[in-house]
Protein backbone atom coordinates (compact mmCIF):
# COMPACT_ATOMS: atom_id res chain seq x y z
CA UNK A 1 0.00 0.00 0.00
CA UNK A 2 1.49 3.40 -0.95
CA UNK A 3 0.18 5.19 2.17
CA UNK A 4 3.00 5.73 4.65
CA UNK A 5 2.61 5.18 8.38
CA UNK A 6 4.35 8.32 9.63
CA UNK A 7 4.63 6.98 13.17
CA UNK A 8 6.53 3.93 11.89
CA UNK A 9 9.26 6.08 10.30
CA UNK A 10 12.04 6.93 12.75
CA UNK A 11 12.24 10.58 13.77
CA UNK A 12 15.62 12.19 14.46
CA UNK A 13 17.10 15.55 15.24
CA UNK A 14 20.59 14.59 14.05
CA UNK A 15 22.79 17.19 12.36
CA UNK A 16 26.21 17.09 10.79
CA UNK A 17 26.83 20.74 11.66
CA UNK A 18 29.90 21.58 13.71
CA UNK A 19 28.92 22.18 17.37
CA UNK A 20 29.17 25.98 17.11
CA UNK A 21 26.44 26.00 14.45
CA UNK A 22 24.21 23.16 15.70
CA UNK A 23 22.32 25.04 18.44
CA UNK A 24 19.71 26.53 16.07
CA UNK A 25 18.52 23.10 14.88
CA UNK A 26 18.27 21.33 18.25
CA UNK A 27 14.47 21.67 18.17
CA UNK A 28 14.19 20.36 14.59
CA UNK A 29 12.88 16.80 14.24
CA UNK A 30 12.55 15.08 10.89
CA UNK A 31 11.55 11.84 9.26
CA UNK A 32 13.13 10.79 5.94
CA UNK A 33 10.16 9.76 3.79
CA UNK A 34 11.91 8.68 0.58
CA UNK A 35 13.87 5.72 2.00
CA UNK A 36 10.80 4.49 3.87
CA UNK A 37 8.75 4.55 0.66
CA UNK A 38 11.33 3.18 -1.74
CA UNK A 39 11.70 6.44 -3.67
CA UNK A 40 15.16 6.97 -5.15
CA UNK A 41 14.99 9.95 -7.54
CA UNK A 42 14.23 12.57 -4.92
CA UNK A 43 14.28 13.01 -1.17
CA UNK A 44 11.43 14.11 1.06
CA UNK A 45 11.27 14.84 4.76
CA UNK A 46 8.47 15.49 7.24
CA UNK A 47 9.83 18.17 9.58
CA UNK A 48 8.64 19.45 12.96
CA UNK A 49 10.15 22.67 14.32
CA UNK A 50 9.62 23.28 18.01
CA UNK A 51 9.20 26.91 19.13
CA UNK A 52 12.51 28.73 18.66
CA UNK A 53 13.99 26.11 16.31
CA UNK A 54 15.38 26.72 12.83
CA UNK A 55 15.17 24.34 9.86
CA UNK A 56 18.89 24.81 9.17
CA UNK A 57 21.44 27.56 9.05
CA UNK A 58 20.49 29.91 6.21
CA UNK A 59 21.79 28.21 3.06
CA UNK A 60 21.48 27.57 -0.68
CA UNK A 61 22.46 24.63 -2.88
CA UNK A 62 24.39 24.67 -6.15
CA UNK A 63 22.72 21.53 -7.55
CA UNK A 64 19.59 20.83 -5.48
CA UNK A 65 16.11 22.22 -6.00
CA UNK A 66 13.94 22.36 -2.87
CA UNK A 67 10.18 22.63 -2.42
CA UNK A 68 8.55 23.24 0.97
CA UNK A 69 4.85 22.81 1.84
CA UNK A 70 3.70 24.09 5.24
CA UNK A 71 1.30 21.63 6.88
CA UNK A 72 0.64 22.96 10.38
CA UNK A 73 1.47 25.97 12.52
CA UNK A 74 3.41 29.01 11.43
CA UNK A 75 7.03 29.46 10.35
CA UNK A 76 8.98 32.49 9.21
CA UNK A 77 10.85 32.04 5.95
CA UNK A 78 13.98 34.19 5.99
CA UNK A 79 15.74 34.66 2.66
CA UNK A 80 17.53 37.36 0.69
CA UNK A 81 14.18 39.13 0.11
CA UNK A 82 13.40 39.46 3.82
CA UNK A 83 10.88 37.60 5.96
CA UNK A 84 7.67 35.84 4.90
CA UNK A 85 5.16 34.16 7.22
CA UNK A 86 4.37 30.61 6.10
CA UNK A 87 1.05 29.07 7.15
CA UNK A 88 -0.67 25.75 6.31
CA UNK A 89 -1.00 25.37 2.57
CA UNK A 90 1.75 27.87 1.76
CA UNK A 91 4.46 26.66 -0.60
CA UNK A 92 8.00 27.94 -1.15
CA UNK A 93 10.40 26.89 -3.91
CA UNK A 94 14.18 27.26 -3.93
CA UNK A 95 15.73 26.65 -7.37
CA UNK A 96 19.22 25.19 -7.42
CA UNK A 97 22.06 27.61 -7.98
CA UNK A 98 20.01 30.79 -7.41
CA UNK A 99 22.16 31.97 -4.50
CA UNK A 100 19.13 32.88 -2.36
CA UNK A 101 20.02 31.71 1.14
CA UNK A 102 16.94 30.51 3.02
CA UNK A 103 15.84 29.14 6.39
CA UNK A 104 12.54 28.56 8.18
CA UNK A 105 12.45 29.77 11.78
CA UNK A 106 9.69 28.93 14.23
CA UNK A 107 9.08 32.18 16.11
CA UNK A 108 5.67 31.05 17.35
CA UNK A 109 4.74 29.42 20.67
CA UNK A 110 3.72 26.07 19.14
CA UNK A 111 5.31 23.57 16.76
CA UNK A 112 5.15 24.05 13.01
CA UNK A 113 5.18 21.16 10.56
CA UNK A 114 6.15 21.05 6.91
CA UNK A 115 7.21 18.65 4.17
CA UNK A 116 10.31 19.46 2.12
CA UNK A 117 11.17 17.76 -1.16
CA UNK A 118 14.50 17.89 -2.96
CA UNK A 119 17.00 15.88 -4.91
CA UNK A 120 19.68 14.28 -2.79
CA UNK A 121 22.63 16.39 -3.73
CA UNK A 122 26.31 15.72 -3.86
CA UNK A 123 27.12 19.35 -4.65
CA UNK A 124 28.19 22.33 -2.62
CA UNK A 125 25.96 24.04 -0.07
CA UNK A 126 26.66 27.67 0.82
CA UNK A 127 25.96 29.37 4.18
CA UNK A 128 26.03 33.15 3.62
CA UNK A 129 25.65 34.24 7.27
CA UNK A 130 28.27 32.03 8.92
CA UNK A 131 31.79 30.81 8.24
CA UNK A 132 30.76 27.40 6.92
CA UNK A 133 30.70 25.62 3.56
CA UNK A 134 29.68 22.07 2.63
CA UNK A 135 31.64 20.43 -0.16
CA UNK A 136 31.04 17.05 -1.81
CA UNK A 137 33.38 14.43 -0.43
CA UNK A 138 34.83 16.75 2.19
CA UNK A 139 31.90 17.71 4.40
CA UNK A 140 31.72 20.88 6.45
CA UNK A 141 34.68 23.27 6.59
CA UNK A 142 35.35 26.97 6.93
CA UNK A 143 35.07 29.25 3.89
CA UNK A 144 38.85 29.61 3.76
CA UNK A 145 39.07 25.81 3.41
CA UNK A 146 40.32 25.08 6.93
CA UNK A 147 38.81 22.29 9.02
CA UNK A 148 36.64 22.79 12.08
Amino acid sequence: MPKLDLDAIPQTNATGYPPEFADKVQGRHYRRLAPASGLADFGASHVVLEPGAWSAQRHWHEEEDELLVMVEGEGTLVDDSGETIMRPGDIAAFPKGDGNGHVVQNRSDRPCVYVVVGRPSASDCHYPDIDMHLTEGRGFHRKDGSDF
